[in-house]
């Protein structure tokens, strides 16, 4: 089966509209004031003009309250809402009820107890992704978007639900990133960049090229 792809952290129609050209299934837009690649709802409603009903649109928060989810959920109306903070199980759920879309909920790994502590979101997230805990030298680390990745040795050979893959990924290391742990979907953000919160459409293409010729 063919690997499904989210370009995260867009800001241009440029960058929108070759993420769907090569092939993309998700496109990301970013609510965090602290990033490089934050949009406000009204332009990321803009921009996900030309994705929607051609691919899933993905509205990330890092500990969201309500009024921002409202906000989001009424101007950008996503098809997922990315929860990329400390959220809870019961804040999850929380979001989920409150907004009416599924939750995909961000694990950060640094090493095989951060990968069990996705069991607590099972039942409330519809979707884990696993993505890279910035390294404790990191300073002014976002919660996502770091350019690092962690050991996929710890997802290797483990039966787990459908999960998306992120944390340092690549054009060069996204096909070996598959092989080693069998993620049937990918994310990037820093990984097609030329500069922080500056994607490069040529990386977009060829990472979503090598995500979908994986095996």
């Amino acid at each position: 089966m063919t690997v499904e792809v989210k370009i995260c952290g867009l800001s241009t129609p440029e960058s929108v509209a070759a993420a769907i050209e090569a092939g993309a299934d998700f496109v990301g837009f970013v609510f965090f004031p602290k990033s490089p690649r934050n949009v406000t709802p009204e332009r990321a409603a803009q921009l996900a003009e030309a994705a929607r009903g051609k691919v899933a649109i993905v509205a990330l928060v890092v500990d969201a309250d309500d009024a921002l989810l409202t906000h989001i959920n009424d101007t950008l109306d996503p098809d997922f809402i990315q929860a990329h903070g400390s959220e809870t199980p019961e804040r999850v759920a929380d979001i989920e009820r409150f907004t009416g879309k599924p939750v995909i909920k961000a694990i950060k790994v640094r090493d095989a107890a951060d990968v069990a502590s996705a069991a607590a979101y099972s039942d409330v997230a519809s979707l884990i992704l696993y993505d890279a805990k910035a390294p404790e030298t990191l300073g002014n680390a976002l919660p996502g978007g770091n350019g690092h990745a962690f050991d996929w040795a710890l997802l290797d050979g483990k039966k787990r639900p459908a999960f998306m893959l992120a944390g340092g990924l690549t054009p060069d290391n996204v096909a070996d990133a598959i092989r080693d742990t069998g993620a049937p979907m990918v994310d990037v953000s820093s990984g097609v960049e030329s500069a922080p919160g500056i994607k490069d459409i040529g990386l977009i293409r060829k990472f979503i090229e090598a995500a979908k010729s994986a095996r």
